[in-house]
């Protein structure tokens, strides 16, 4: 049924339902999520400065990975922060441009992992099945271009999303069962035509999950079967354990994002949102930095001097 737009455009906030207000339970929510936070902040900033002080480690794989760090921080600083906020003032709201703010952020930097695991894959194909070439092929500018690439994908994309959002007519219903202003919550909340939007983020689905894991998958096929023609062992191990954090890297991020998918079609409850939500959003970037500096010894390596450094320091 059409609504009248006099009836729809004065919504001014939204309500995050996701973490519904228990007394008994806000403090322990709160400690687990500042706790999650700053192990997140901590080990994605430590990842970036051993990258940016240790010569060892300029080079295309650690680059991207420094820059996957910092996406990681990004993405965690978009909603966890706010939810803080939010169960410190005791207040759930969050206002119509806060809301919207977080949608554009959060698909601007979910985007860029998806496209940064990507060119990581891609780095590790050069790397592997043309090593003669790897220097010529992964210079800077090519790394460069591959990042900022990435980025702008990204920004276009949550822009058209953010815009399409804009146009929705909001009613009476402004609970979000999130603990962030989600696309696809925020989308069923609008009581106008959502075809459009909707048909977009299929779109987004493909271009951002079904093509770079169709790229990601085809890129460790051919990995394995150089890696299978090396003559010796040892070779042959050297060559796997450069992928390893990476591989790992891959099925968090894929793997709950697959799992975020399932579970909103089998249920749409809020304590099953906000689990799903926690998987794609607040998770991998928090063992991101665990996954690849207990895999790499340079990044250990380089940790260790970091640390210290800092006690020397002290």
């Amino acid at each position: 049924m059409h609504m009248e737009p006099a009836n729809q455009t004065h919504i001014s906030e939204f309500f995050l339902m996701g973490l519904a207000y228990v007394p008994e339970l806000q403090p322990l929510i709160f400690n687990v999520f500042l706790l999650m936070y700053l192990i997140t902040i901590v080990g994605n900033l430590l990842i970036i400065l051993a990258v940016s002080i240790d010569s060892h480690l300029h080079t295309p794989m650690y680059f991207f990975l420094c820059n996957l760090s910092f996406t990681d921080i990004c993405t965690s600083t978009t909603s966890v922060p706010k939810l803080l906020l939010n169960i410190q003032a005791h207040d759930q709201s969050i206002t119509y441009i806060g809301c919207i703010s977080q949608v554009y952020s959060m698909l601007t930097f979910c985007g860029v992992e998806s496209c940064l695991l990507t060119v990581m894959a891609y780095d590790r194909y050069v790397a592997i099945c043309q090593p003669l070439r790897y220097t010529i092929i992964m210079n800077p500018f090519l790394c460069i271009l591959l990042v900022l690439l990435s980025l702008i994908i990204s920004t276009i994309n949550a822009l058209l999303h953010t815009l399409l959002v804009l146009q929705l007519f909001f009613c009476t219903e402004n609970d979000i069962p999130n603990f962030f202003c989600e696309l696809g919550q925020i989308t069923k909340l609008a009581c106008s035509d959502t075809f459009i939007n909707i048909i977009f983020i299929y779109l987004a689905t493909i271009v951002f999950s079904v093509i770079p894991l169709s790229g990601i998958i085809f890129s460790y096929f051919q990995i394995v079967s150089s890696i299978l023609k090396i003559p010796s062992v040892g070779g042959r191990h050297k060559a796997f354990s450069t992928c390893g954090s990476h591989l790992s890297v891959v099925s968090l991020f894929y793997g709950t994002g697959l799992g975020v998918y399932m579970s909103s079609s089998v249920s749409n409850s809020s304590s099953s949102n906000v689990i799903t939500s926690m998987m794609y959003s607040v998770v991998p970037q928090m063992l991101n930095p665990f996954i690849y500096s207990l895999r790499s010894k340079e990044i250990k390596g380089a940790l260790r001097k970091i640390i210290v450094g800092i006690i020397y320091f002290l």
